[in-house]
């Protein structure tokens, strides 16, 4: 005939939790498929499926439809270690393996990855496996990231995808099943076995104790029967007689013929007597079974309790928490790293470390190269696994994935924005915040033309990919920098000229996205705003002031009381032709660290501790030794937990600090 191929794939599971769930179903046949399942949600009885081969089952989401809808998609991870060594050369060693995958087969597959380069970091392979189960260890090269060849690991040899297809032939038709139903068809499945089993032995025992009154008849006429049977011609006459005169049925007069003289004795009719009763007992069981449900199912309940003692084991597959597919980020090893942006969105990432701290007043190192014409825009600090919100000049924010940017060295250009994040002609990245310090309150945000705005975070929860608008601004006016703020602090607006004002966060109202904003500081002739700060505390904090010819100072911020909105402020550094303008404005705390880089691509990494703590109005000193054609385009704070403790390059500049602390005034 016409056939149709259908496609069933149900996991093994684990004995001792199906007897449980099944026996909880026959107890209570109306609960749900959530009452049999044991879940952070519920107490009920399967985990989920139980591997002969063990591993983890990593997404509850897919046990959840297979066994709510019948289909599902699990995924099974090999149970792996990490063994750490002080020394370098970390080892992962691979305990088990997901279900029916090859051993053998997978390690070779590991091995030619590794020679091919697609998964690095791997020095050696070894399989130490024996009688008691799966042992390969994987020796990682020292300094190798033994977390990313972990996952690379996963990725492509150590987590398999097990489909969950419950389909089941249910009265002659294909059904894909819940759980419920699945143990519903077999509890009925058991409840037909047990009836048609108890009506066999029903009908066996009937017979035995058909044939059993038939000798007590027998053993209570012994002589007449006897004599009867002697009489007779033949064994049919006998079986007739015996019929005739005891009123036995044939097979009962036939068996009596049949019986030996030694049954005949007082002991064996004892014997007899104390069989038919077991059998009569017998048979008021199994009339109780087929006439009584409850007793039906208490006898399929014992048998599975039965089963259950004698063949139960340790559950095997361990479903753990979801920690998601691996993904390109945790390929990636987190670290803090430089990224560097250029007027023509030229964009790279270089690791921190590259970069080793120095005294202030040196020239740096080279940290990019811009193609003529070109010169750098941007420079922050960042984890590579940070997600973004870039804000641009004209007021568009886009969110950025530091991982998705090109790891170069440090004399490398970079290579076009444009696929990663989509700025318009004339568009830079002027002010950057990092998603994870933006759980709640207020982004605050100033423009070169003086005005100041607060917007909560929950309206900048979907950026997508095309950016989305931050504010709005008045023609010739540019965003300029951008603070996430409580709510109760005090913001301070800085100007390219050195003035600075202080005053409340709350005197600048919270507004949607497409507002301008208030007034924030009033600027004098053609001055502008440089940036903006925000302060939880005065307490232990100074503001940092880097000025565009690399001269720069800390001030406490208690020295700059708080004022109105929309006033002048105070003089924060003199601006003269030696310092040139105001670059940019940060609170910092000792310890932390900067890093500067200049327009042509010079970068210098040093300790706020390096700038001197001065008074308001004062020229500060030279943070950063820049040439006359070149000024600085970024200073970024690296917090003091992140700022690395290698001082190796300190010494380097030494000689140029102390030439430029001659030319350092109060």
């Amino acid at each position: 005939g016409i056939a149709v191929g259908m496609s069933t794939n149900i996991p093994p599971h684990n004995l001792g939790e199906v007897v449980d769930a099944a026996i909880h179903l026959i107890d209570n046949p109306d609960c749900t498929v959530s009452d049999l399942l044991d879940t952070p949600k519920s107490d009920g009885y399967i985990k989920g499926p139980d591997f002969p081969t063990g591993a983890n089952i990593v997404n509850r989401e897919g046990l959840w439809g297979a066994y709510t809808e019948g289909r599902g998609r699990l995924r099974v991870r090999a149970d792996l270690d990490v063994e750490y060594s002080e020394t370098g050369g970390d080892r992962i060693i691979i305990n088990e393996l997901p279900y029916q995958e090859n051993k053998a087969r997978r390690i070779e597959r590991i091995a030619d990855d590794v020679k091919e380069s697609k998964i690095e970091g791997i020095s050696d392979i070894r399989d130490e496996s024996d009688r008691n189960g799966i042992r390969v260890v994987i020796d990682c090269k020292r300094g190798a990231n033994v977390d990313v060849v972990k996952n690379q690991l996963i990725e492509n040899h150590l987590e398999n995808t097990f489909s969950v297809i419950s389909l089941a032939l249910v009265d002659g038709q294909p059904r894909v099943l819940n759980l419920k139903e699945m143990l519903e068809q077999f509890v009925d499945h058991r409840r037909e076995v047990v009836r048609r089993r108890s009506q066999f032995e029903l009908d066996e025992a009937e017979d035995r104790a058909h044939i059993l009154e038939g000798r007590l008849v027998a053993l209570d006429n012994v002589d007449s029967v006897v004599d009867l049977i002697q009489g007779s011609e033949d064994r049919d006459a006998a079986i007739e007689t015996l019929q005739e005169d005891f009123e036995l049925s044939s097979e009962q007069a036939e068996h009596i013929v049949r019986m030996q003289l030694g049954s005949l004795t007082s002991m064996e009719a004892g014997e007899i007597q104390t069989e038919y009763e077991e059998v009569q007992a017998e048979i008021e069981r199994l009339e109780t079974i087929l006439g009584d449900e409850q007793e039906l199912l208490d006898v399929i309940k014992e048998e599975l309790r039965e089963v259950k003692d004698e063949y139960d084991d340790e559950r095997r597959t361990h479903v753990i928490e979801d920690a998601g597919a691996v993904t390109r980020e945790d390929l990636i090893a987190e670290e803090e790293v430089v990224v560097v942006v250029t007027e023509d969105d030229y964009v790279k990432r270089m690791p921190l470390a590259d970069f080793d701290p120095q005294h202030r007043g040196g020239k740096g190192i080279i940290g990019s190269r811009p193609k003529e014409g070109d010169r750098v825009s941007t420079v922050f600090t960042a984890s590579t696994h940070d997600y973004l919100l870039c804000f641009t000049n004209q007021g568009q924010v886009y969110r950025l994935k530091v991982f998705e940017l090109p790891e170069m060295g440090r004399t490398a250009r970079g290579t076009s924005a444009i696929n990663i994040i989509d700025l318009d002609d004339g568009e830079e990245i002027t002010a950057v915040v990092n998603t994870d310090d933006i759980d709640e309150g207020y982004l605050a945000m100033a423009t070169e033309g003086g005005y100041v705005k607060r917007t909560a975070v929950s309206e900048f929860e979907n950026v997508h990919s095309g950016g989305i608008r931050a504010v709005s601004l008045e023609d010739e006016d540019s965003l300029v920098d951008v603070e996430v703020t409580s709510g109760d602090g005090d913001l301070l607006i800085g100007t390219r000229q050195g003035m600075t004002i202080r005053f409340a966060e709350e005197d600048a109202r919270p507004m949607g996205r497409t507002a301008r904003g208030v007034n924030g500081i009033k600027l004098e002739g053609d001055d502008r705003v440089a940036g903006l700060v925000a302060a939880e505390s005065v307490d232990d904090r100074d503001l940092l002031t880097v000025t565009k010819h690399g001269y720069g100072k800390r001030t406490p911020l208690e020295e700059y009381r708080q004022q109105s909105r929309y006033g002048k402020g105070l003089i924060d550094i003199k601006t003269d032709e030696r310092n040139g303008p105001v670059c940019s404005i940060n609170t910092v705390s000792a310890g932390d660290g900067l890093v500067i880089m200049s327009e042509s691509g010079q970068i210098m990494r040093t300790h706020v501790d390096e700038v001197s703590e001065v008074g308001r109005n004062t020229k500060g000193v030279v943070v950063m030794k820049v040439d006359d054609d070149d000024q600085v385009a970024g200073v970024d704070v690296v917090p003091a937990e992140a700022m690395a403790e290698d001082d190796e390059g300190a010494d380097e500049d030494a000689d140029a600090a102390d030439e430029a602390s001659a030319d350092d005034e109060e």
